[in-house]
C-alpha cells in the first residue's frame, strides 16, 4: 500500500512537472509570437498581390505631394522669372522662389527625402525580385524590375538637376549625389560618399536603357498607359536626359523611335500610339489621352488637400501671380493664344489656373507628355542643323494653341 502510494505520488509529481513544463513552453511560445502586422522581407515577396503592392508603393512614393504629386513642379516653376510670390509662405515654395536656401530649408529637405524614398523602394523591389524568384512569372518580374529602374532613374535625374552642377559645365566632373543602388533597411550606410555628376547620369541612362528593354509595349487601358511605365516612357525620358547633357545626336536617335515622321501629324507608331491632343482639355478632362506619357492620377479617395495640393497653391489660395514682365508681357504671346485660358484675373493680377478644379483636387499632374518629346526633338534637330524638321515640330506643338503664329528664323 505504501509502495503504491509512493508510486502514485511520484506519478503525480511527474505529471505535475510535465504539465508545468508544457505550460511554460506554451506561454513562452505565445510570448515570442511575431505580431501579424509585422512580416519579414520573404513574406513581402510571398504572393503576386504583395509584390504588386510593392510596385504600387513605388509609384505612390513618386506621387508624394513633396515630389511629383506637386511640389517638384512648383519648385521648378517658380525658380524662373514668370511668377511673383504673394504670401512668403516657406511651406509653399517661397525659398525656391527667392533661391535662398539654408540647411533646414523645407523645400530641400522634403523633396530630397521624397526622391530617395522612391529610390529606396525601387531598390528594395529590384533586390527582392532577385532574392525571392518564382513568386511571380518571369515576364512580370522583368516588367516590375523595368518599372523600378525607370522610377529610380526619374528620381535621380530630378535630384541631379536641382542639386548638382550642370553636366555641360565640365562633362559632369563635379560632385553629384550619393548613388544608392541597393535597398537600405538600416542607417548603416548613411555616410555614403557622393558620386560625380557624370556617374549619376551614366546610371540614369543605364537604368533607362534596361527599362526600355524590359517594359511592355503598352497596357490594356488608357489609364494604365498613362499611370504605369512602358517602353515609350523610357524613350521619352531619355530625350529629356540627353538634352540636359547637350548630346543632341542622342536626343534625335531616341526621339525618332516614337516620332518617326518628318512632317505633321506626328505620332508614335510603336507601343502606345502617342499623338498631340487639344491643349486645353488635356489638363482639365482628357487626362488619359494619347498625349500623356506619364501622369500622377488623382481620385476622391487618393488626393491632396490644402498646402499639399498644387491646385490649392496656384489657384485656390492664389500664392503666385504671373509676372507681367515675364511671358505675360511678351508680345510674341498673342492674346488669341488658347493657353491664355489657363489664366484668371483677380485684384488686377493674372493667376495660373492650369490645375483649376476646386477641392477635392482631382486634376492629374503630368510628368511627361508627347508634346515635350517633340520640343526636345525640335531643339536637337536645330542644334544638329536640321532647321526644316525643327520648324515642323515646333509648328505642330505651337499650332494647337495659336495656329496663326509665324515662326521666324533669328540669325
Amino acid at each position: 500500500m505504501k509502495r503504491y502510494t509512493t508510486i502514485r505520488r511520484v506519478g503525480t509529481c511527474l505529471s505535475l512537472s510535465v504539465w508545468l513544463g508544457l505550460t511554460a513552453c506554451s506561454e513562452e511560445k505565445y510570448l515570442q509570437t511575431v505580431p501579424p502586422t509585422s512580416i519579414g522581407s520573404e513574406d513581402v515577396f510571398s504572393t503576386p498581390d504583395r509584390v504588386l503592392g510593392l510596385v504600387n508603393g513605388s509609384y505612390d512614393a513618386l506621387k508624394s505631394s513633396d515630389f511629383y504629386g506637386g511640389r517638384f513642379l512648383i519648385y521648378t516653376d517658380v525658380r524662373g522669372e514668370d511668377f511673383v510670390n504673394v504670401t512668403g509662405n516657406t511651406f509653399t515654395a517661397y525659398e525656391s522662389w527667392t533661391n535662398a536656401y539654408a540647411s533646414g530649408s523645407n523645400d530641400v529637405n522634403t523633396l530630397w527625402a521624397a526622391a530617395y524614398r522612391v529610390i529606396n523602394r525601387s531598390n528594395i523591389l529590384i533586390d527582392g525580385l532577385q532574392k525571392y524568384p518564382g513568386k511571380i512569372t518571369e515576364a512580370l518580374s522583368k516588367q516590375y524590375t523595368g518599372e523600378a529602374k525607370l522610377l529610380r532613374a526619374l528620381s535621380y535625374f530630378s535630384l541631379v538637376t536641382l542639386y548638382a552642377r550642370p553636366y555641360v559645365e565640365n562633362q559632369g566632373a563635379t560632385p553629384g549625389l550619393p548613388l544608392r543602388l541597393q535597398g537600405e533597411t538600416t542607417p548603416a550606410n548613411n555616410d555614403l560618399a557622393r558620386s560625380s555628376v557624370a556617374e549619376v547620369y551614366a546610371q540614369i541612362l543605364k537604368d533607362l536603357n534596361e527599362a526600355e528593354a524590359a517594359l511592355p509595349d503598352s497596357y490594356t487601358t488608357p489609364l494604365l498607359n498613362t499611370t504605369r511605365a512602358h517602353k515609350n516612357t523610357a524613350i521619352a525620358l531619355k530625350t529629356r536626359v540627353y538634352l540636359n547633357m547637350a548630346n543632341y545626336a542622342k536626343v534625335v536617335e531616341e526621339a525618332k523611335k516614337i516620332v518617326p515622321q518628318t512632317t505633321a501629324p506626328f505620332t508614335a507608331t510603336t507601343g502606345v500610339k502617342h499623338a498631340l491632343q487639344n491643349i486645353v482639355t488635356i489638363f482639365t478632362e482628357n487626362y488619359t489621352s494619347t498625349e500623356s506619357i506619364l501622369s500622377m492620377p488623382m481620385t476622391e479617395l487618393d488626393t491632396y488637400t490644402g498646402q499639399s495640393s498644387i491646385g490649392y497653391i496656384y489657384n485656390t489660395n492664389s500664392e503666385y501671380y504671373v509676372n507681367p514682365r515675364g511671358i505675360l508681357g511678351d508680345p510674341q504671346w498673342a492674346t488669341s493664344d488658347a493657353r491664355r485660358s489657363f489664366l484668371r484675373t483677380a485684384s488686377n493680377q493674372q493667376y495660373f489656373k492650369k490645375y483649376a478644379k476646386p477641392s477635392p483636387f482631382l486634376d492629374y499632374i503630368p510628368v511627361m507628355r508627347y508634346a515635350e518629346v517633340l520640343l526636345n526633338y525640335a531643339e536637337a534637330a536645330a542644334k544638329t542643323g536640321n532647321l526644316t524638321l525643327a520648324t515642323n515640330l515646333l509648328k505642330a506643338v505651337h499650332g494647337r494653341s495659336d495656329a496663326s503664329y509665324v515662326f521666324r528664323r533669328v540669325q
